[in-house]
Formats: C-alpha cells, structure tokens, sequence
C-alpha cells in the first residue's frame, strides 16, 4: 500500500542537487530543480547504474546515467536516447513543514 514517507529536510536538498534515498527494496533518486522536488527511480532502466553519480541538466530537466549515458526526463521518467529504452518509475513528491515526502 502506497504512502507518504518523509525523505529528508527541505534545506538538505538545495537547488541544482541530486541527492539518494532507500525506502524498503525501493531506490530513489532526489532533485531539486528550481525549489520543485522531483522523484524517480535511481537505477538506470538500461544497466544497473546510480543515477545519483550521474550527471544533472537542470534546464532541461533531465538526468544522464554516469555509465552508458543515456539521458531521463524528470517530468515523466522516459529515456531520450538509446541505449535505455524503459522509462523511470515517477514518484510524487510534497513538501511539508520543510521536509520533503515521497508518495511510494
């Protein structure tokens, strides 16, 4: 059953940065972009890589996997180039008394 869990403070997580989170068998990577949180998975779709050490493009908001480089969008998880081909679980995200909540 899905429910809100608190992932960290607010302040923690500045713009411009990614940060890692693990809830039960869940991985989850945390950007903030501009003070708006995003939530996906962290593991790359394509080969098993941390999306955390990879590389943030927050203009574009995107992510690119540090190890064959392919490029996620943040707004829907979905791979814009190859060699990935399966989208990222989104997750939703919230802010709350200044910590920040994962809807997983």
């Amino acid at each position: 059953m899905a429910e809100w869990v608190r992932a960290c403070d607010f302040k923690s997580l500045k713009p411009g940065e990614m940060m890692d989170f693990d809830f039960n068998d869940k991985k989850i990577l945390l950007v903030n972009i501009d003070n708006t949180i995003y939530a996906s998975d962290r593991i790359c779709t394509h080969a098993y890589a941390d999306l955390s050490m990879g590389f943030l493009n927050a203009e574009e908001k995107t992510v690119t996997c540090p190890l064959h480089m392919s490029v996620f969008n943040l707004n829907n998880g979905n791979p814009l180039n190859l060699p990935a081909k399966e989208p990222l679980l989104i997750y939703k995200t919230k802010i709350d008394n200044n910590s920040i909540f994962i809807f997983v």
